[in-house]
């Protein structure tokens, strides 16, 4: 199939090293199609010589940069006016079909039937489900179309100030004109409790295809020990992770297939300016190791770190504190909204 190819993009090194992971799975579970990364100037020469081991294809483009800080501000994430450069992959027009799929997800199995989809295929996005989610869309290369979006990116903008309200508003019947067009969402499956359905996740969760470390914080600004198979970060950020085995599944092809490709210097490794760092998943790697179901780990997983206590007691919060943080998806599993606390409420109330 050398007319179709998975796409994605690096706008640095740091999104470089995301999308050799990519690549990298996508190419474990036996893809028929081409692969391609768009890099923009700012990645390293080094990096593209890493990516070409791993892509068909390593393409230069130009940043296309949305500079709509008001509207990114309402989402706290300026960096991703750059998003923008994402519409270079509709000037692909040597494919005739293709997959865009950012460079912070991650392929669990083979997904080569997204190509029986037609543009524009997504996913809804957790947020909004009348929006689709940008992370991964089928489209067609077209020189029309692309021409069509950047004139549309300059005339009307984004109402988020990134490629998502850009592409929702261009294809804007996507909610409506055809249900075939809705991918099913474990083609692209939050990692982050803030925008996870945990009862859902345990129904359904086993066949997910695809999972998109959503968020600030991104698989490469974590710290890894390969001999505990630990992911370590800052513990605000970790606390919100409730699916770390997907965190575990990105480290172990990070370090065992991708880090041997890396040169010792030349590739930029910065981190994010994260606090102090915690053993937050020693639970889950001994869980892990006892062979715990599936479904049962983060029933489990609470029960661990209540046990193990690594760091002292977060603060007392008020009940309208928690109260709004259940509704926003913020529960704290780990402590005091963890099951086993529940579980001696419920008790307790019942008796």
């Amino acid at each position: 199939m050398s007319d179709q190819a998975f796409v994605t993009l690096a706008t640095n090194d740091l999104y470089g090293k995301g999308a050799l992971v990519l690549g990298t799975s996508l190419r474990n579970h036996r893809t028929t199609r081409q692969l391609v990364v768009l890099v923009s100037p700012q990645v390293s020469n080094n990096m593209r010589a890493v990516l070409g081991k791993i892509f068909d294809e390593v393409i230069l483009v130009n940043v296309l940069d949305s500079k709509d800080s008001a509207h990114l501000a309402m989402i706290k994430r300026p960096e991703l006016g750059v998003t923008f450069t994402k519409l270079h992959c509709w000037a692909l027009t040597h494919y005739s079909k293709c997959i865009f799929m950012d460079a912070d997800t991650l392929v669990l199995c083979n997904i080569d039937e997204l190509f029986e989809r037609e543009e524009l295929s997504a996913a809804p996005d957790p947020g909004w489900p009348d929006c689709f989610n940008t992370g991964v869309f089928v489209y067609r290369p077209s020189i029309e179309t692309y021409n069509e979006l950047l004139q549309f990116s300059t005339e009307k903008g984004s109402f988020d100030g990134g490629d998502q309200g850009l592409l929702n508003s261009f294809f804007s019947n996507w909610a409506t004109a055809d249900i075939n067009k809705h991918l099913p969402f474990i083609y692209n499956l939050s990692s982050v409790a803030i925008y996870s359905y945990l009862p859902a996740f345990k129904q359904y969760g086993a066949d997910a295809k695809v999972v998109h470390f959503l968020g600030n914080t991104k698989p490469w600004n974590y710290s890894y020990n390969p001999k505990t198979r630990c992911v370590t970060g800052d513990s605000h950020d970790y606390s919100l992770v409730t699916h770390p085995e997907f965190l575990n599944m990105w480290w172990d092809i990070f370090t065992t297939s991708v880090s041997p490709l890396l040169p010792v210097h030349g590739i930029s490794n910065e981190q994010s300016s994260s606090g102090t760092q915690e053993p937050s998943c020693l639970a889950y790697a001994l869980a892990f190791s006892c062979g715990l179901s599936f479904c049962r780990k983060e029933e489990k997983l609470s029960e661990a770190v209540s046990q193990l206590s690594f760091t002292p007691p977060p603060p007392a919060v008020s009940s309208e504190e928690r109260r709004k943080k259940w509704e926003q998806g913020q529960a704290d599993y780990m402590g005091e909204d963890s099951f086993q606390n529940i579980q001696k409420k419920l008790d307790a109330y019942l008796n």
